[in-house]
């Protein structure tokens, strides 16, 4: 993946203020996304958290509650009682979310803690970085975009 870093200060001074275990837990989050997500994704401070966005210059139209926003894909935020990974494709592709479930399961012995689009680690110490740059693979832009466009027809 390129690392298109629209606000690097802005993400460091983000990790600067957590506590040492979720400041190393965000900077490996975002180091595996740097590696393992496809090209054309992104990153960025959006909604003040780091992630990764589909940006304007890919695709125009943006975010539909905001415009001025680009699409978003995935964010991290430190949580007070956990970190939050938002994969917004896991809430909108069913076969990526039982994917995920299953071999989350399968891996930790544990069901992941999940909401809609939501991941919450209570542990840093016990995020399956590997199985979270698979994760991070999986879908391309121009998928996001298509997948995207078809849920907001709906």
């Amino acid at each position: 993946m390129k690392n298109m870093s629209t606000d690097p200060a802005a993400i460091q001074s983000y990790i600067d203020g957590l506590a040492p275990d979720r400041s190393m837990a965000i900077r490996k989050l975002l180091g595996t996304f740097r590696i393992n997500l496809p090209s054309g994704f992104s990153e960025t401070m959006t909604y003040g958290m780091p992630g990764f966005v589909v940006s304007h210059d890919i695709y125009p139209a943006g975010y539909h509650p905001d415009k001025s926003q680009p699409l978003p894909f995935i964010s991290i935020a430190s949580q007070k009682n956990h970190i939050a990974l938002y994969h917004m494709a896991i809430y909108m592709m069913p076969d990526l979310l039982d994917w995920f479930r299953s071999e989350y399961t399968r891996r930790t012995e544990a069901k992941p803690d999940m909401g809609k689009s939501c991941i919450r680690f209570s542990d840093p110490d016990k995020i399956p970085f590997t199985l979270i740059g698979e994760l991070a693979s999986r879908v391309t832009v121009e998928e996001w975009i298509r997948v995207y466009e078809a849920n907001r027809r709906r």
